[in-house]
């Protein structure tokens, strides 16, 4: 509540205690209102400003009930204390029940009065208290959506940037005419790729925390290969990838990953044989994850000298310790390398 006078409304018709009422509320330096109908008391319940309402049970027109009904849908409801002469305790549970803060019952004049007074007191620190948890809520879902909204804004401009960086690499290649620099810069070109694909799905996620596999990896295949189709490669693609979410610091180091095993399939898997499949497969299997990419081409176990400059298997180890990953090479007619990390 801020640093206002707290107002208090009495909605009460005996006069009399409305006036000593007023008295102790004007000697405690609060703001003091009274009506005498629950019709009146609402209006200005329902107009705000209302810190604490003392409200009795029987009035003029219906009971103290129906104003507390009446107040059920106010998203800044003020403290109510329930007063009534009635020795029914039915009524103080349902006075309860229905959302007031305390209940005074009459009795004598002056036990009821310093009664009164204290549970007004207790209601006006309630509803400051209760006030200032909303508006620190309200402030931190705030300043959490400001956060999210510059973060998105942030990866949008790093994924544009990084886009910027992969077309001025291409432009380079197509400057060149050495055949070994080119496809040199078209890997450079598909790793850059792979890491400005993260921050796109990022600005386009509710939970920057995580990134939706799946998704991540079907957009970086299609990407992967239109580039290499565009180079004459004809093998064709298959991923098999259950769709989870990955924490976003695991995903740029797998997307690497990925690019470079099947970058080097398409590249060398059937060099001199018809063009086959390349498949990428990966799941969930308990607290790990394990990325399975495979081909039937002329195959390599991971041992001995690479084809190539051996660039690409050296991102891979390098990407796979970051991820705290196993790779293994499977036995076979072709190559399968089996990355396993945890999830």
């Amino acid at each position: 509540m801020p640093t206002r006078t707290p107002h208090v409304l009495y909605i009460d018709d005996d006069q009399g205690l409305i006036r000593l009422v007023e008295k102790a509320m004007q000697r405690r330096g609060f703001s003091f209102s009274h009506v005498n109908s629950g019709e009146e008391g609402l209006a200005l319940v329902h107009a705000g400003g209302i810190d604490v309402v003392a409200l009795d049970h029987y009035l003029p027109t219906g009971t103290g009930l129906d104003v507390l009904k009446g107040m059920q849908d106010l998203e800044d409801r003020p403290a109510v204390v329930y007063v009534t002469g009635s020795a029914d305790l039915a009524i103080a549970v349902d006075a309860l029940k229905s959302g007031a803060t305390d209940f005074v019952p009459k009795s004598g004049a002056e036990e009821f009065m310093e009664l009164l007074l204290t549970a007004i007191d207790h209601a006006v620190e309630h509803v400051r208290l209760t006030r200032a948890k909303v508006r620190a809520e309200r402030e931190m879902q705030e300043a959490r959506e400001r956060a999210e909204m510059l973060l998105g804004e942030v990866n949008h401009r790093v994924a544009n940037s990084l886009a910027m960086v992969a077309s001025l690499v291409g432009l380079q290649s197509h400057a060149i005419d050495d055949i070994e620099c080119k496809r040199a810069l078209s890997e450079t070109q598909a790793r850059i790729h792979a890491i400005a694909g993260v921050h796109r799905h990022l600005y386009t996620t509710d939970d920057v925390r995580f990134v939706q596999i799946a998704d991540y990896l079907n957009s970086l295949i299609g990407e992967l290969e239109t580039s290499m189709q565009a180079e004459g490669s004809t093998a064709v693609i298959r991923v098999d990838v259950e769709p989870f979410p990955l924490p976003t610091e695991k995903v740029a180091s797998l997307g690497v990953i990925v690019t470079e095993l099947v970058t080097n399939a398409l590249k060398y898997a059937y060099e001199g044989q018809e063009p086959g499949e390349v498949r990428i497969r990966m799941r969930r299997d308990g607290p790990s994850v394990v990325l399975l990419v495979e081909d039937d081409g002329i195959g390599w176990s991971g041992e001995g000298v690479p084809k190539g400059t051996g660039l690409g298997s050296r991102i891979v180890r390098a990407m796979a310790h970051s991820l705290d990953a196993a790779v293994t090479y499977g036995q076979g007619p072709g190559t399968s390398v089996s990355v396993t990390f945890p999830a």
